[in-house]
């Protein structure tokens, strides 16, 4: 059987190999020239294989549709994966967060892995190939299920319909800006989504799916960095000055900008409604236009399903709360500095806290303490200390926006889940097509789970070949 794959990525390959084991003729096409660019750049070039937790786990983290990955899950698994990559002399380590990577450090050597699979299994690779459309067959009509020529007429693409009345013959591509036709039995869709484009996943698999018949549900960014606000409150002397209301939390990001808090707890807050939308704790980062970082990203992926989240961030009704020492309550904070400043008695305020805190945040804490900063420590009153502790424990960034599509790590939407088959990944719609990956509207948290669901479906949507 010619089974003809459409994307290269980390889906696309599994895919690939799972076809390829079943003993049919497959074909991988890749619109960039190589396969794997977005695997490359995954967890900062290290490639976050996966997650070590129970694999029945992984569905709590899985905001976008996890439960339609329950088959997929169970048929290949995180330790499946490792397993793969081990018989190509990849050996893996565990990070904090069940982060699981190469020993190596080096996304290159997870991709070869795939490549090496692929080439023993005589998979056919054709790279710089742009797919424009899915040719299909009308099944109710008089066409031949057998006929042997393939057309690329316009009667005979994406004809519209609610049941299954069309099958798959062929996939049209451009390759050196020649129009070319493939043949094919059956064909897998895994383009990936609409982030990263220079990558390749320019949203491609969603107007050809559409095309066909299938629904795309709302494209939006997740795991996104987000905006801080840029209401301007108060200057002083053409120099900022911070202010509990944090009104301009804009320039305090742009102030921060590189420093990277480790271990901290956030919480996301709609003040508005005085409502908890996502705590986490573990490490996130300022940079020039707001914050970033793996709680971060992950929190947005809980932002975007929030009602009304448009609106409130425009609105300035959603802010970032984050606890600098979580490991300790007011009281034992408050014990901790006392026992500094005696230490510190005859130094002043400014230069009493950097073996509290990084040397970048010293400055807006002071401000926002509201403490003179060459005040000796030994003159701060017990009042200036417990608010001091509150800051510590409550240091606040208005968020106003998720930055654009194209700077999330993956998308949120896609293929409607209504319209495949969860145990095969096949169209209902359509015969003889499959998805797998990024390109089916299911989306995670950081962690690895992202990858897991492009392996899991693609090697799903190859074995049921």
């Amino acid at each position: 059987m010619k089974v003809v794959i459409i994307g290269g990525g980390p889906a696309g390959m599994m895919a690939g190999i799972s076809s390829a084991k079943n003993g049919n003729e497959v074909v991988i096409l890749e619109k960039m020239n190589m396969l794997g660019k977005k695997l490359l750049i995954t967890g900062k070039g290290r490639c976050n294989i996966t997650s070590s937790l129970n694999i029945s786990e992984f569905i709590q983290n899985i905001p976008g549709n996890g439960r339609f990955l329950y088959s997929s899950f169970e048929k290949f698994t995180n330790q499946d994966i490792i397993e793969f990559l081990e018989k190509h002399n990849v050996k893996v380590k565990e990070e904090r967060g069940n982060r699981i990577f190469p020993v190596s450090d080096k996304s290159i050597d997870v991709l070869n892995a795939f490549l090496e699979e692929l080439k023993k299994l005589n998979v056919k690779i054709i790279t710089n190939a742009k797919v424009e459309k899915i040719i299909t067959e009308n099944t109710q009509s008089g066409i031949s299920k057998n006929s042997n020529s393939v057309s690329t007429d316009e009667t005979s693409i994406g004809l519209k319909c609610s049941t299954i009345a069309k099958k798959v013959i062929g996939v049209v591509y451009i390759k050196n800006e020649n129009r070319i036709v493939e043949k094919a039995d059956k064909i897998i869709l895994a383009t990936g989504g609409n982030s990263y484009q220079s990558t390749g996943s320019t949203g491609d698999g969603y107007n050809i799916a559409k095309e066909l018949g299938h629904t795309i549900t709302k494209i939006v960014p997740s795991l996104v960095p987000m905006t801080a606000n840029n209401i301007k409150e108060k200057e002083q002397n053409n120099e900022f000055v911070y202010n509990s209301n944090y009104e301009n939390s804009l320039n305090l990001c742009k102030d921060l900008q590189g420093l990277s808090l480790r271990n901290v707890e956030i919480k996301f807050e709609d003040i508005e409604k005085n409502k908890i939308i996502y705590k986490d704790f573990g490490e996130m980062l300022f940079t020039h236009f707001g914050i970033s970082g793996p709680t971060i990203l992950s929190g947005t992926a809980h932002l975007l399903r929030y009602k009304d989240i448009e609106k409130l961030l425009k609105n300035g009704k959603i802010i970032l709360r984050i606890d600098l020492k979580p490991a300790l309550n007011e009281e034992k904070l408050d014990l901790r500095i006392l026992r500094d400043f005696e230490k510190d008695k005859n130094k002043i305020f400014k230069n009493s806290l950097s073996e509290l805190l990084p040397q970048k945040l010293i400055k807006p804490i002071i401000q926002l303490s509201g403490i003179n900063e060459n005040k000796k420590v030994n003159e701060i009153t017990k009042i200036e200390r417990l608010n001091l502790v509150k800051i510590l424990k409550n240091f606040i960034v208005v968020v106003t926006e998720f930055r654009p599509i194209n700077e999330a790590i993956i998308t949120s939407g896609g293929i409607s889940i209504k319209e495949i088959n969860p145990k095969t990944m096949e169209s209902k719609i359509v015969e003889g097509l499959y998805f797998a990956g990024e390109v089916i509207d299911v989306d995670a948290y950081t962690g690895g789970f992202n990858l897991q669901i492009a392996y899991s479906t693609g090697y799903v949507a190859g074995q049921n070949i």
